[in-house]
């Protein structure tokens, strides 16, 4: 470069750190808001105490085996007003069965857990007359003759509807 001529311009040391800067803030912006909404969308609570659910784990186990054993089996069905719970033991209709309870989850919330006892509509039918919110769902279904248990399910299923 000769004597009287300007430095010739270009992308200097500080253009790097506006760069770096914009790329380490944008990263950085992202990670917040994804953790911030993740935070209050999912309480990422599946059990209370994982402990004490490794504990109760193969005893809920063995339970399911002697219920296979036996023959009987459920079947739910949710529809826009009520929800049908049948039980049959080797297809026939189970006639032990007096009352049915079954707590209905959310697989990962909490807050709109809710307990609903079953009216016994004919043996080994059960129905409630209640709305369920569209989406998924866990039923924890409990049938009882007196206060022994009968059978004992989980199932898994999904309320069809739009989520609002």
């Amino acid at each position: 470069m000769r004597k009287g001529q300007s430095a010739p311009r270009g992308f200097t040391g500080w253009h790097m750190l506006g760069v770096m800067g914009l790329f380490f803030g944008t990263i950085i912006s992202v990670n917040l808001v994804m953790a911030w909404n993740a935070s209050r969308s999912w309480s990422g609570l599946v059990v209370e105490n994982t402990y004490i659910a490794s504990q109760q784990f193969n005893g809920k186990m063995a339970e399911t085996r002697a219920f296979a054993a036996s023959g009987i089996e459920g079947a739910l069905v949710a529809d826009a007003n009520t929800i049908r719970y049948t039980l049959t033991r080797n297809g026939e209709a189970e006639r032990t069965a007096e009352k049915v309870v079954a707590v209905f989850k959310r697989p990962v919330e909490e807050h709109e857990d809710v307990r609903v006892e079953f009216d016994r509509e004919a043996p080994g039918a059960f129905v409630a007359a209640r709305t369920l919110k569209p989406g998924q769902w866990i039923a924890d279904m409990t049938a009882m003759a007196g206060e022994e248990i009968v059978y004992r399910q989980a199932i898994r299923f999904i309320v069809p509807g739009e989520r609002k």
